[in-house]
């Protein structure tokens, strides 16, 4: 064998490349650049999502308390409640309408009806909750369309700044379920339209006044109502339900519970409720004027809530108001606006908690 040809052989076989020169350098090298890469995409997407908190960085140095020593943020002082699987609580909402004829000049779509139908499933027992539509809130909600934004103002005006968001009734249920403790199910919104389809199609409703009712400056005209027995019809009827220039927003809710009890008991003497046939013309003919996120697997809720209402279960009314949960103030810009006596809505909260089991 040529000697030359021998050795180059042995200098090939013993011979190595450097290390950067070698192929896993590099695998190492692209390696590290792909983390790099993501872990700086991370690290910006973190930080967006967690705008309100801070950067992503300050949320790592926070763990090692490293920076500026700035506390962690506080926590919600009106959560949002847990589900009861025993217990039924609706929210309904009543609006003017875009139609409407009153010569107020408030919006259609700000809720002058706020009121929480609460159901115990098992003892059958139930209560009605009117909220006043003054109540100041501030805090943050999250919308159906995936934005965070501020709630500051009257809670009237819920509804509508959904409706903005993507959901109206959403909106309005997450911040009645943080005001008052108790997770809202379901809702429905009723325009004044409905109202008055519901009481024409029963034929009128009867009420009995203690004393006559009189309005004189809400409606162009005096409106007013003798005492004694009073058979109104649907427009008679939605003219006293929302009469206040001349009483009170909390006696106008005193009145609109009055009403229910009215709707309730002539449709029960009427045997409304147990006819399909009325109850499914009457949805016919409300299904522009009646909004509602119940669906059909809530069938067994719906059945409980009819059952509760049309039964001659005695059902507890409670109105909130300045002689027991709020106070009337002023905004800044002189705005009236009412707010709760104790910090956090807790008396509030401690009346849906307890108005079942009392």
């Amino acid at each position: 064998m040529d000697p030359l040809t021998t050795n180059h052989q042995l200098s090939t076989i013993n011979y190595k490349r450097p290390w950067y020169k070698r192929p896993v350098f590099y695998v190492f090298i692209l390696l590290a650049i792909i983390i790099g890469y993501y872990a700086y995409q991370f690290g910006i997407t973190y930080n967006t999502i967690s705008v309100e908190n801070g950067s992503w960085w300050k949320e790592i140095a926070g763990i090692f308390n490293i920076g500026s020593g700035e506390p962690k943020p506080t926590i919600d002082p009106n959560p949002m409640p847990s589900p009861e699987p025993d217990r039924l609580d609706i929210l309904i909402l009543g609006i003017r309408g875009e139609d409407g004829t009153a010569i107020e000049e408030e919006g259609g779509l700000l809720t002058d009806t706020i009121i929480v139908a609460s159901i115990d499933k098992i003892t059958q027992k139930a209560a009605i909750i009117s909220i006043p539509r003054d109540i100041y809130i501030d805090m943050a909600a999250d919308a159906s369309n995936g934005k965070k934004i501020k709630l500051k103002g009257k809670i009237n005006e819920v509804y509508e700044r959904g409706l903005e968001n993507g959901g109206g009734l959403t909106l309005a249920k997450q911040t009645i379920s943080r005001i008052t403790g108790v997770y809202i199910d379901n809702a429905m919104v009723f325009d004044f339209d409905a109202f008055r389809e519901i009481v024409n199609n029963l034929g009128g409703i009867d009420i009995n006044l203690a004393k006559p009712f009189e309005e004189k400056n809400q409606w162009g005209y005096v409106f007013s109502l003798p005492a004694g027995n009073n058979h109104l019809d649907g427009e008679t009827a939605l003219y006293y339900a929302r009469s206040r220039y001349s009483s009170s927003d909390f006696d106008r809710a005193r009145r609109q519970q009055e009403m229910i009890a009215a709707i309730k008991n002539m449709a029960l003497s009427l045997g409304f409720l147990s006819n399909p046939i009325k109850v499914t013309s009457l949805l016919s003919d409300l299904k522009n004027d009646i909004r509602t996120d119940f669906q059909i697997w809530d069938i067994g809720d719906l059945l409980s809530l009819v059952n509760t209402f049309g039964s001659k279960t005695k059902i507890k009314n409670y109105v909130i108001s300045i002689d027991n949960l709020v106070y009337e103030t002023k905004t800044e810009k002189g705005e009236y606006i009412l707010l709760p006596k104790e910090a956090n809505f807790q008396e509030i909260k401690n009346l849906f908690k307890n108005i079942l089991t009392d």
